[in-house]
């Protein structure tokens, strides 16, 4: 009895020792597998990233030359719009280039020394009338902006609004580096921003607007009087290669000091490169800089995000 007994346990010993090295090496062989799959996966967004940021010099080459071949830019030349999708090995590559200053600069809001622009802050009110956007968002906008802690009347907002919130967070009270900032702004809700987006910008210093590529919203709020046949009419007289003379066609419609602020020519781009790689995708966005001498520089990239 006593052998069989032993047997027994022998053999059940021997079967779980079967077991457990059964999930032992099934385990090694899930965590390998998984260690595999990551590997390829960082391989792949590497390679991805490297691919990107190559489309980023050669569209660097592209808005080089075109300053040397045309002093203005209008949405007919060849950068402007999607850029073809190319094959590559595993997937493709696509994506767009921007003319930035076709947007409102919501940092022209403020002046160098910190104070609000009572001239930029009306014409941001108008363009948020025009996209059906309580113009109150200019002065919170300013609010968020300026050096000060003192909210503007009637429409500002400064810490006090933020520090109430849960969690509470404080004003910026500088300028913007990227629009997305706007989300955090007091009554900022996601349709609003979906409208409001792609009307604005945030660029380092004071800038022009490029009348050839603005939107039409921005056109409109350039003065109170224009009105949206004036709009149109600009829009059929930009066609082709954009306006051939600025300060005579806009100068019965505008006032001179907004006159003084419109261009035919821009500094800032924004390329987008989508690069999917087997199953691996990355967006990169890159805020370009032109110079008046023709070189380009990336002042600004961001993987998966505006």
């Amino acid at each position: 009895m006593n052998g069989q007994y032993q047997k027994g346990v022998a053999l059940i010993t021997a079967m779980l020792i079967s077991a457990l090295a059964t999930m032992v090496a099934t385990n090694l062989a899930w965590d390998n597998a998984l260690d595999v799959r990551r590997t390829l996966v960082n391989l792949g967004r590497d390679q991805a990233v490297q691919v990107a940021l190559g489309a980023e010099s050669w569209v660097i080459n592209i808005l080089h030359e075109d300053l040397e071949n045309n002093r203005t830019d209008h949405l007919n030349e060849a950068w402007a719009g999607q850029l073809p999708g190319l094959p590559i090995e595993g997937g493709e590559i696509f994506g767009s280039i921007e003319d930035l200053q076709g947007r409102f600069n919501v940092n022209n809001l403020v002046g160098q020394e910190g104070e609000v622009d009572e001239k930029a802050l009306a014409q941001f009110q108008r363009l948020l009338s025009g996209l059906g956007i309580d113009p109150r968002f200019a002065g919170i906008t300013a609010d968020w902006i300026d050096g000060n802690s003192d909210a503007l009347f009637p429409d500002g907002a400064e810490d006090p609004i933020y520090t109430g919130t849960i969690p509470p967070y404080r004003t910026a009270n500088q300028s913007l580096s990227t629009v997305s900032e706007l989300a955090a702004i007091e009554g900022m809700e996601r349709e609003i921003w979906k409208t409001l987006e792609p009307h604005i910008v945030a660029l380092p210093g004071r800038t022009a607007i490029n009348v050839n590529t603005a939107t039409p919203a921005v056109l409109l709020s350039l003065d109170e009087n224009l009105t949206a046949a004036d709009v149109e009419r600009l829009l059929t007289e930009r066609e082709g290669s954009g306006f051939s003379d600025i300060p005579t066609l806009f100068a019965p419609l505008v006032p001179p000091d907004v006159l003084n602020n419109l261009g035919d020519s821009t500094e800032f781009f924004r390329l987008k490169v989508v690069v999917r790689i087997d199953t691996v995708r990355i967006t990169l966005y890159s805020l370009l800089k032109r110079a008046p001498t023709g070189t380009v520089s990336p002042i600004l990239r961001s993987l998966g995000t505006a």
